[in-house]
C-alpha cells in the first residue's frame, strides 16, 4: 500500500456509479432492453456490473461484444444514442445510494470536507441522479465524462475539476470503485480509496489503491488516518 499524504487534505473526490450509488440494476435494465431491440441475448446483472466504469459508449460496446460482436462505427453511434434514450427514462427506478452514504457524507461536510463528484457518466444524468436521491446538496461541483475533452483514467479529469473549485491535488483524496478512479488518482499524485463494495473487482485492486473501504462507516476513520500520517 502507498501512503501519499503530503499535507492536510479536505477535498474528497467521489466517483458516482459503484461508489456513491448502486446504479447497476438500472444500467443493466437499459442495456438488456437495447440488446433485445437489436435481437441479442440478455446479460445478467453480474455481467453488466463488470462492464461499468468507463462511460456509456464502453458499456454499450462491452454489452454487444459479449453477445455477438460490436457493429460498425455508424451503427454503434446510433446504439449509444438509443441506450441514452432508454436509460434516461429509468435513472432512479432501482438506483439507490449505498447504505450510510448520505449520513457519512453529511458528517464529513459538517466537519469541513469539501465534496465533489468526478464520474465518467455524462454530467446531466449524473446531476439528475444526485438530485433525485437527495445527494446533490452535499456536492459543490460535478464533472461528468462529457464535461471536459478527457475523462478518467486521464488525471486531467480530476485536476481540471480541482482547479475549477480552486483546490490543489495536495488537498484532495479520490474515492472510487474502478481501475479508472485509482489510475487517475495515482497519475494525479492523489491518494486513492477503493470502494470495495463497488463494481471494479480485481481490476481495481490491481491498480494498488492506498486503502480499501468495505462500507461508508469506515470512510471518516480512513480519512482521519490519512491526514494524521501526512508530514507537517
Amino acid at each position: 500500500m502507498r501512503v501519499n499524504g503530503q499535507s492536510h487534505r479536505n477535498t474528497l473526490i467521489c466517483d458516482l456509479d459503484g461508489t456513491l450509488v448502486d446504479s447497476a440494476p438500472d444500467l443493466a435494465g437499459a442495456l438488456v432492453t437495447l440488446l433485445a431491440e437489436a435481437g441479442r441475448d440478455g446479460l445478467s446483472l453480474a455481467q453488466v456490473k463488470s462492464m461499468i466504469g468507463d462511460g456509456v459508449a464502453k458499456l454499450v460496446e462491452r454489452g454487444f461484444a459479449a453477445t455477438g460482436g460490436c457493429p460498425d462505427s455508424s451503427a454503434f453511434e446510433a446504439l449509444v444514442t438509443r441506450f441514452i434514450e432508454i436509460y434516461n427514462t429509468r435513472l432512479v427506478v432501482e438506483t439507490r445510494p449505498y447504505p450510510g452514504a448520505l449520513e457519512t457524507l453529511t458528517g464529513l461536510k459538517e466537519q469541513g470536507w469539501r465534496l465533489i463528484v468526478c464520474t465518467n457518466k455524462p454530467e446531466k444524468p449524473s446531476r439528475e441522479i444526485l438530485q433525485a436521491l437527495e445527494l446533490a446538496p452535499l456536492f459543490e461541483a460535478v464533472a461528468g465524462g462529457d464535461s471536459y475533452p478527457f475523462r478518467k483514467p486521464d488525471p486531467r479529469h480530476i485536476l481540471t475539476l480541482l482547479e475549477a473549485i480552486k483546490a490543489s491535488p495536495q488537498q484532495a483524496v479520490m474515492f472510487g470503485d474502478g481501475p479508472a478512479d485509482i489510475g487517475a488518482a495515482r497519475a494525479a499524485g492523489i491518494p486513492s480509496l477503493l470502494a470495495g463494495f463497488g463494481y471494479g473487482g480485481t481490476a481495481a485492486e490491481n491498480e494498488d489503491p492506498d486503502h480499501r473501504i468495505e462500507d461508508f462507516s469506515a470512510l471518516p476513520k480512513v480519512l482521519m488516518a490519512l491526514n494524521a500520517s501526512a508530514p507537517g
